[in-house]
């Protein structure tokens, strides 16, 4: 599928505002490891080839493993990740999939463990920020080409 309109021409007004929120998050608290491991993931679920391939190489420069970035989907198998990213993790799961997983009381009692009120708050703002970057480059024709 080709890339159907450049989209920053065409409604730059909402670019910057994606890009805004794109600034913040990268101003917040969580881990900047954690937050491309999300991203991975995130893309993952949603089909997303573009971020997905755009975020495992994020998570290389940053230092990430080839192991961690490729067993991202099966999180909850793996020892090499800590109980906090678990927790983060299992939030994108939920959030990511909400109309079917919802985020039940029970996941933000556990999540609240790791995170306070304002990382909570930050993750759920990131973790919808990937699934709109995700649906807009789906959308829109996004195409991964080989570098």
């Amino acid at each position: 599928m080709a890339r159907r309109m450049d989209y920053n021409k065409v409604t730059p007004e909402a670019m910057n505002i994606m890009m805004s929120m794109d600034t913040y998050i990268k101003l917040t608290e969580i881990d900047p490891a954690l937050i491309e491991l999300i991203k991975i993931r995130v893309s993952q679920v949603n089909g997303c080839a573009f971020y997905l391939n755009l975020h495992t190489a994020e998570g290389r420069k940053m230092g990430e493993t080839e192991q961690r970035i490729y067993c991202v989907s099966v999180w909850e198998e793996c020892t090499f990740y800590t109980e906090e990213e678990k927790a983060a993790l299992e939030l994108a799961e939920h959030v990511t999939m909400v109309s079917n997983m919802r985020v039940p009381d029970s996941l933000y009692n556990h999540i609240r463990r790791y995170y306070g009120e304002k990382d909570y708050a930050d993750l759920v703002f990131m973790i919808n920020q990937i699934n709109i970057w995700n649906r807009l480059s789906i959308a829109m024709g996004n195409e991964v080409n080989l570098k």
